[in-house]
């Protein structure tokens, strides 16, 4: 065959053409044959009439769109052979991967069935966790913002008191304070006046810290500034009328904590809660000025008594025999006061009646919400201030 005669699949097997130009199935010299499938000749050739029934192919390359865009082509390409079906390109068919299919076509065999009785392995098993030990020392109350459990409420859970007692350095510091009442009343009303002051402004921090309000800065203003009235009462009016100064300024000052809770805007039950707190925050601060209206030979042995019955009671002992310690101690040094004034064997009952009341003062700031901040201020001045009214009573009784 010469360089200018290609193959034509549509050639009888004589070479020659099976449909031509001169119809007698051969066609001149001067004519080439041309490829009948499209090809990547951009050259104008002439079209060749389609047969009406083409004879089968043995093999035909793949039609290719220059202008189509590239299929993707997978990495492994298997061998064709020449009667072999072509898949369409840009898919691979799973008749290509006869491993994968047979192995995505085997049966998965279920998992059998665990028992809940099977036991774990201790390589598997979990770690115990260690229970945290409960930190110590104080906790803030709840309604400071404080969502951890406060001791109290730890104490109730576990079936235990909630009472903490405030130990000895508060009671260190009460006995100071109460050496300072003694030592006062024995200078005169003015020497005492400063011990007083102090004494009734932790009187009014610690009781709104007790309950749980802080900060209540108007309310302990307002507890603080009655006691000072009452002191400059006290003052003006001398210890003969010191009864009617201490009610007048508690009344006054009861329609004032009133009228402050009305301009609150909080809830009923806060401005209740508040209320409450405010008058007896006030109530305390102003009684406390009795030590001032009482006879000085009683405040002396009050404040002697009130000093060793608290740091007896702070004694690591038992809890009948610190109580019975305790009262022995404010008795005894209420007999020893008393030796050094007028009073003689009569100060034994006023020690131990303000050894009683230190010891219901030293209750009260240990209940409920104790804190530090609790056991240095209510802790400090409540077992005084709550002997208050007995120093003042027994003095008059027995002046």
């Amino acid at each position: 065959m010469s360089n200018d005669q290609q193959y034509d699949p549509y050639a009888n097997g004589h070479g020659q053409q099976g449909h031509g130009h001169q119809g007698h199935g051969q066609q001149g010299h001067d004519v080439t044959q041309t490829w009948e499938g499209q090809t990547w000749d951009t050259q104008f050739q002439p079209a060749v009439q389609q047969p009406q029934q083409p004879q089968p192919v043995t093999y035909e390359a793949p039609y290719q769109d220059p202008y189509a865009q590239p299929a993707y082509e997978p990495a492994y390409e298997p061998a064709y052979d020449n009667t072999a079906y072509l898949a369409p390109q840009g898919a691979v068919a799973y008749e290509q991967q006869p491993y994968a299919a047979a192995q995505a076509a085997a049966p998965v065999a279920p998992a059998p069935p665990v028992a809940y009785d099977t036991p774990v392995p201790a390589a598997y098993a979990p770690e115990p966790v260690a229970e945290a030990a409960p930190a110590a020392g104080y906790s803030s109350p709840t309604t400071s913002g404080n969502t951890r459990i406060t001791d109290a409420q730890r104490a109730r859970a576990e079936g235990r008191s909630p009472v903490i007692e405030p130990g000895l350095q508060p009671a260190a510091l009460t006995a100071v304070l109460g050496l300072l009442l003694a030592g006062g009343a024995a200078i005169g009303p003015y020497g005492l006046l400063v011990p007083l002051v102090l004494l009734q402004g932790l009187t009014a921090a610690g009781w709104f810290r007790l309950n749980g309000m802080w900060p209540a800065r108007q309310g302990i203003a307002l507890a603080f500034a009655g006691g000072l009235v009452a002191d400059a009462a006290l003052l003006a009016t001398g210890r003969e009328h010191a009864a009617a100064a201490i009610l007048g300024t508690l009344g006054v000052w009861v329609l004032l904590c009133l009228v402050l809770q009305l301009r609150s805007h909080a809830d009923p039950d806060e401005r209740m809660y508040g209320l409450m707190a405010g008058i007896a925050s006030a109530a305390l601060t102003v009684v406390a000025a009795g030590h001032l209206g009482a006879a000085p030979d009683a405040v002396v042995v009050g404040g002697i008594a009130v000093a060793a019955t608290v740091v007896a009671r702070a004694l690591p002992l038992p809890g009948p025999v610190s109580l019975i310690v305790a009262l022995l101690a404010g008795a005894g040094a209420g007999i020893a006061a008393g030796g050094l004034n007028d009073l003689g064997s009569s100060g034994a009952l006023v020690g131990l009646a303000a050894g009683v009341c230190a010891l219901v003062g030293l209750r009260v700031a240990s209940y409920d919400y104790p804190s530090r901040f609790v056991h240095m201020t209510a802790g400090i001045a409540l077992p005084l201030t709550a002997a208050a009214p007995a120093v003042y009573l027994l003095g008059r009784a027995l002046a």
